[in-house]
């Protein structure tokens, strides 16, 4: 995975990259679940697809990851794999694979209550493009 983490108070961050918008998408969502949990354990079973709208990319990239959140919030499903299909700056299509929380299986990391917009970036960069996206814990 192409990321870094990063500690703000009472906050958890990550910077992630990639070397374009769909691996940075894609990257993100896979950071989110390396912080819950250790992926390596996750056998992806189950397929979903998921659509999102977004006013810009960081309002694009705050709702992806609070949809993918969702899945472990409320459905206890955690993603192991991700392929974004199409996205542009207002909509992102994307299939994800998913396995069901299996408390004997699974190790837990973190607990992850929320994405916030606070410090929220995704900007081009000379490589590809870079995300700061700060979860609640």
């Amino acid at each position: 995975m192409s990321y870094r983490r990063i500690d703000p108070t009472a906050d958890c961050g990550v910077q992630v990259f990639g070397e374009d918008l769909k691996s940075l998408f894609e990257n993100a969502g896979l950071a989110l679940f390396d912080l819950i949990a250790d992926i390596s354990r996750v056998e992806p079973a189950i397929e979903y697809a998921v659509q999102v709208t977004g006013s810009d990319w960081a309002d694009l990239m705050v709702n992806w990851l609070r949809e993918l959140l969702y899945f472990w919030t409320g459905k206890e499903l955690l993603i192991k794999e991700i392929e974004v299909m199409g996205i542009s700056e207002h909509r992102l299509s994307a299939r994800i694979r998913t396995d069901i929380f299996n408390i004997g299986r699974h190790r837990l990391n973190h607990e992850i209550k929320a994405v916030t917009y606070h410090r929220i970036q995704v900007t081009p960069t000379s490589d590809g493009w870079e995300a700061v996206i700060i979860f609640d814990v």
